[in-house]
This record gives structure tokens, sequence and C-alpha cells, in this order.
């Protein structure tokens, strides 16, 4: 009894000193107690002590100083342990980490995928199996402009604009390198999108609004058609009047278009492709002088042989010409004039002889077409474009970086936003002609410069009517200054202007289909040769 009386008082002195140290004024802990393992209640306020020790008390009620109750837990480790957290371990004895079965048949089907498009030509499989080749039937409807990219809803009938794409842009830039250095055989199997069987074998063709695409930079071939792909046309299967009367070429031409005389259905094929590329890259005054050239007898007029002379002689000196290679492989292989042309100049016997007047006027309805077939891919909003689709038509050849034709674009949309009047084909038609001129103009308008006098609207007007002989709207001048004027003083920035004219007018087609890689090694071995000789001499 004594002993345990005497335990006792020891235990409780001990733990009164023990508190005394720890426990200061406030009730806070000592900053030398780091680390604990106990959680208490001492005055409403929870504390953490040191582990504790204790043999044979459950309880152990201590008096201090200041009158706190300090309670006690005899079993600190235990309580302790239920407070912690558990931690989480990652790679245990650094183990592989186990993947999901799902996440094995994703990686499979990744590497899969890859091999296949990679190595076994994936994308060609592809479009060979949604039928690009086999859908003979079903009708294209593509986009009017994608370098706007405007296209048209078939249910409302309204137009609806939307942004190119990186994938489209990429393909753009690509057919734009094909337009500009490629040679005729490849582009036109890139840009025919039709494959007509005729006599047992198949042959490619155009129509007039893939002619016009292979011609303006900026428009995407229609999706799934391509270099050597094609929609198959069987006539005994398809008539042609159910071509001819379909979608495309109602958008495209009308039922007297010069198209129709290549032969049935407007359809082009590589020869006429040829012939259309010549007349078009071809000024009117060397076909006058080859005519006159040609004609022995002096009547002004030349027989189909004389023609074909005459045919030879301009291929040859257009960039086209030079570039074309016959390809019996592909079977593109320039077979002169079609019968239907042959029999539109020179009757059915060709016997009939043509004038230079009669070509000439072939070729304006040409070109008239072709302008016909521009303004129709553009948003028509009563029988008018927009003043900024009528920019874009001038600025497609113009080759200027896309920062400063969007800069110039701007300025036309911001002026013409609130108040649009629009540009009628009229008015479209006037400034081409104008543009036949433009050499003459390009004098004029330099005198001007010279003279010091400013070319402002009128001036401007004046030219045109006098040099041009064309009658040219107020609102199209206006349009035409708002486009070409950097500094927006009203006056024309002639030189400029000249340039981007100049290339409009010939689409593009006087430039040399090479990237003068092929004329470098020439000159370099004309060099060496040169060199060499006169080394030897």
């Amino acid at each position: 009894m004594l002993a345990a009386s005497r335990y006792r008082t020891i235990v409780r002195n001990g733990l009164r000193k023990y508190s005394e140290a720890v426990i200061r004024p406030h009730g806070t802990l000592s900053s030398k107690i780091s680390r604990t393992s106990g959680v208490h209640l001492l005055n409403g306020n929870i504390h953490k002590f040191p582990r504790i020790s204790t043999s044979g008390f459950d309880r152990i009620i201590l008096d201090s100083e200041n009158s706190q109750t300090l309670v006690l837990s005899t079993n600190f480790t235990t309580s302790s342990k239920n407070l912690a957290r558990r931690p989480h371990y990652v790679r245990f004895g650094h183990r592989k980490e186990k993947f999901a079965i799902g996440t094995h048949i994703y990686m499979y089907y990744l590497s899969f995928m890859l091999v296949f498009l990679l190595f076994f030509d994936g994308f060609g499989r592809i479009q060979k199996w949604l039928g690009v080749d086999a859908a003979t039937k079903t009708q294209e409807v593509e986009g009017k402009d994608s370098s706007a990219v405007s296209e048209s809803d078939e249910e409302t009938g309204k137009k609806k604009k939307r942004k190119i794409g990186f994938r489209d842009r990429k393909i753009i830039e690509y057919e734009n390198r094909i337009r500009q250095y490629s040679t005729p055989d490849k582009i036109f199997r890139y840009f025919a999108t039709l494959k007509v069987k005729c006599e047992g074998d198949w042959e490619v063709f155009m129509t007039p609004q893939d002619f016009v695409r292979s011609l303006t930079p900026g428009i995407k071939q229609p999706e799934g058609l391509g270099l050597d792909q094609f929609r198959k046309f069987d006539p005994q299967k398809d008539s042609i009047p159910i071509w001819k009367d379909s979608m495309e070429m109602k958008v495209a031409v009308g039922g007297d278009s010069i198209f129709y005389r290549l032969g049935e259905g407007g359809l082009i094929s590589f020869s006429d492709y040829i012939f259309l590329l010549t007349v078009l890259s071809t000024p009117p005054r060397n076909f006058q002088i080859a005519f006159q050239m040609f004609d022995l007898n002096g009547d002004g007029e030349v027989d189909s042989e004389e023609f074909d002379k005459v045919q030879q002689i301009l291929r040859s000196q257009t960039s086209i010409g030079m570039r074309h290679r016959d390809r019996i492989v592909t079977g593109n292989v320039n077979k002169g004039m079609s019968s239907a042309l042959t029999s539109y100049f020179f009757g059915k016997e060709a016997k009939k002889k043509l004038t230079v007047e009669e070509f000439l006027d072939f070729q304006r309805q040409l070109q008239r077409e072709i302008l016909k077939i521009e303004f129709n891919r553009f948003v028509i909003e009563n029988d008018k474009i927009s003043e900024k689709d009528f920019c874009k038509a001038l600025l497609t050849y113009a080759g200027l970086p896309d920062s400063k034709k969007n800069r110039m674009l701007k300025r036309v949309r911001r002026k013409f936003k609130e108040e649009p009047e629009g540009i009628s084909f009229e008015d479209y038609i006037s400034f081409w002609l104008f543009l036949k001129s433009i050499h003459d103009v390009d004098t004029a308008l330099s005198f001007y410069h010279l003279a010091g006098v400013s070319i402002d609207m009128e001036t401007f007007k004046h030219v045109a009517k006098t040099v041009a002989h064309v009658e040219l709207s107020d609102h199209v001048i206006d349009v035409v200054f708002t486009l070409f004027d950097e500094n927006n003083d009203g006056e024309l920035s002639n030189k400029e202007f000249v340039n981007v004219m100049k290339r409009r007018l010939l689409r593009g087609l006087e430039k040399p289909k090479d990237t003068g890689f092929v004329k470098l090694l020439d000159a370099m071995w004309k060099c060496a040769k040169n060199q060499t000789s006169t080394f030897l001499e």
C-alpha cells in the first residue's frame, strides 16, 4: 500500500514537471518538440504531445499550476497509427507498371495504322475502297470559290462561307505548283475529272469547269479527284444529253457555248486542251501576222493545211508548247485539231477556207466563255458579284504575297461594306476589254507620269475611253483605285497596277513552265564546252 502510494506520487510529480516544461502559458507546444505521436484536448484546443509509455494506469489525472486538466491516453501508438495517412507506393520493389488491356490494344492499333499508311499506300487504298474511280453517275457539286471558299447550300439555295483549313491550304499550294511548273500532260491528267469509254477504250476529258480550274490558281480540285483519278462515263449506259444537262454544265456554260463546238457534250480532249491554251496565250496581233505569212495568194484566207502550220509555229512560241512532250504511255498525244473543230472552221469536207477575222472572233468568244465561268464561281446576288470578289479576280495572277493581298482586299471591304453596289457581268466584260489594251494604256499613263500630272479617277476614265475605247463605270473605277491606292490620296499607283493587269490578261501563261534549273545546267554546259574548245585551240 505504501509502495503503491509512493509510486503514484513519484509519477504525479514527474508528469507535473514534464507538463510545465512542455506546456507554455498560452497552451502552445514547445518549438523543441518536433516529432509527436498523439492528439489530445487541452482547454478546448487540440495539442500534440510526445510519445509517453506508461504501465498499469489507464488514465492519469494531473492538476497543473494553471488548473489545466490533461487527459493522456495510454495507447498513444495505436491512436497515432489510426490518424496517420497510409502512404501510396508506386513501382514497389522497382517493378514495371502494368498497363490495362485497352491500352495495349490501342497501341497495337496505332502501330498498325502507321505502317499501313506509310509502307502500303494506305491513302490510295482507302480512296479506292471509297469508290472514287468507279463513281459514274454521281455528279460533283463543288465549291464556287475555294480561295474565298464559298459553298452552295442546296437545300436553302444560300451561300455560306467557311475558312480554309491547314490541309486545304497545303493542297492548294501543291496544286498551284503543278499549274506553274508541270508539263501540260500532267496538268491535264490532274485537273481532268471525266473518263469516257470510246470504241472500247477509255479516254480522259475535261469539262469547261475543269479547264478554267486548271488555269486559275487558288481553286482546289474536288475532293477525291486528282492525278489519274476520274469519274467514269460509259455512253452505252449514260447518254451524253444526261451529262450535258447536269448541274455542273448548267452552272459553267450556256447551251450555245463555244465549248459545244469542240465536240458532243462540250468535253475537251488533250489535243483540244493544247489548242485552247495556244489560242489564249497568243495575242491577236500574232495571229494576224501568222495568217499573212501563210496567205500566199493574198486573199486573207488559209486552208486546213496552212492553218496546221500556223498552229505549230505559234504553239512553239508559247510556254505550253515548249514544255509539251507526247506521252504515249498515258495516251496524251497531241493529234492536232479535233474533227469537230475542223468541221467548224473548214466545213465537213474541210474545203472551206478560214479568215483571220473569223478566227479572232472565235478567240473572243472563247475568252468571254471563260470570263462567264469565272464570274459564276463567286457568290451572285441580283446578277452581281461583290466588290471584294471582283478584286480577288483581278489579283488572281498577280503573284503578290498573301499579307499584301489581304491588306489590299481589306481596304476594299471596309469602303464598300456599308453600301455595296456590286459588279455586273457587263462591267466585268468591259474591264476585260480595257485590259486587252493594257500596253497602250501603260504608254499613256507613263506620259501622264512624266508630265507630272497625277493619275486621278477622271484621268483614268479619259485614258480608258480614248486609248482602249471602253466606257468604264464610275463605280468600277472607284473599286480599282481603292484596291491600288496605297496611301489613300486618291491617285493610282500606275506601275504596280499595270504589272498586275498584264499578268491578269495572259492568265500566267506567259511564264516559263520550269524552275530555271534546266536552263542553268544548259548554260553551264555551253560555257564549259566553249572554254574547253578555246583552251584546246
